[in-house]
């Protein structure tokens, strides 16, 4: 088990007041056995006139704001501290997930009673006219040694793309399309998690796309030492493959993680567009708008008693 205290402020700065839109939040993780959520706060700046939870079609926990009257300067801040439990603390090759017996080699078949709510999540959402992600994904069954380990061929693929590809940080909107990021060897977290799902789902299997939060002692004052991870300092993204037995397991392509180790999840869902942390508009010229910042810092935290912090929005 471990202790992380999350601090995730997003600021968006305009040249006058303009005024706002509903804004839609996924910055709260839902409690589960392995992720357990200790304390949670939310401060929006200008106070908004209403904030409202629910739930969307996934499960994840959705906030929304709404605004009266203008302001320059928008700004969400976030602090969660959760207890994580990750399926192992050590080496990928380490691992052993409890895949029932029929799943162990690939090809399988998911159970009829699982078909029904995986079938979208194991069908292509973005075109490969050439089939090149196909072969691209193809290699690593052709390639194994007899007939192919299930643990063993997802595990290449996510080392495969973390050393095969280069990671670059994007600040623009939205995800690259799965064979742009082949065809380039490069893209951001967001982009490497959609090229193995669809990666995945070529050879039938259920896959879902997460986003949240990548624990790097690297960037952590009190830590000791590194482990030479990307894509901390910003909310982060990832795949969970679904594998009967052992049910969702995490696969983070960006830096090789298997088994969830320093991967806080905070939200599930079928497409990227779907997970996206913060969106929300604005209306006023388009010169008004002078940028955003996100800083987020995620750090190992105590497991002293926390006093719960308020869940809704303060000023």
């Amino acid at each position: 088990m471990k202790i992380l205290d999350i601090r995730h402020t997003t600021t968006y700065r305009y040249a006058r007041p303009v005024t706002f839109g509903d804004h839609r939040l996924m910055f709260r993780p839902r409690d589960s056995h392995d992720l357990r959520l200790l304390a949670t706060g939310l401060t929006i700046t200008p106070a908004p006139s209403r904030v409202r939870w629910l739930h969307d079609v996934f499960g994840n926990s959705i906030a929304v704001a709404s605004f009266a009257g203008e302001a320059a300067e928008l700004t969400f801040e976030s602090h969660i501290k959760v207890a994580h439990f990750p399926l192992a603390d050590s080496g990928a090759e380490a691992i052993e997930f409890p895949i029932e017996d029929y799943a162990r080699t690939y090809p399988f078949s998911y159970s009829a009673e699982e078909v029904p709510d995986l079938a979208r999540t194991t069908q292509r959402h973005y075109p490969d006219p050439d089939h090149k992600v196909d072969d691209w994904a193809k290699r690593f069954v052709a390639g194994a040694d007899g007939i192919p380990e299930t643990q063993a061929m997802l595990a290449a693929m996510t080392v495969a793309i973390k050393e095969g590809f280069t990671y670059q940080a994007r600040d623009a909107e939205g995800t690259q399309p799965p064979v742009e990021t082949l065809e380039s060897g490069s893209g951001s977290c967001r982009d490497f998690a959609l090229f193995m799902m669809e990666a995945v789902r070529s050879l039938g299997f259920a896959a879902r796309f997460v986003s949240g939060y990548l624990y790097d002692p690297a960037l952590d004052p009190g830590a000791a030492g590194g482990c030479g991870i990307q894509g901390g300092g910003a909310t982060h993204a990832w795949v969970e493959v679904y594998l009967p037995g052992a049910g969702w397991v995490e696969f983070d392509p960006t830096n090789g993680i298997i088994g969830g180790k320093n991967l806080i999840r905070v939200a599930v869902a079928r497409d990227p567009g779907q997970a996206i942390p913060l969106g929300g508009s604005w209306t006023g010229a388009p010169s008004d708008y002078l940028g955003m910042t996100v800083d987020v810092r995620v750090t190992a935290g105590t497991g002293e008693p926390v006093v719960q912090m308020p869940a809704a929005p303060v000023a």
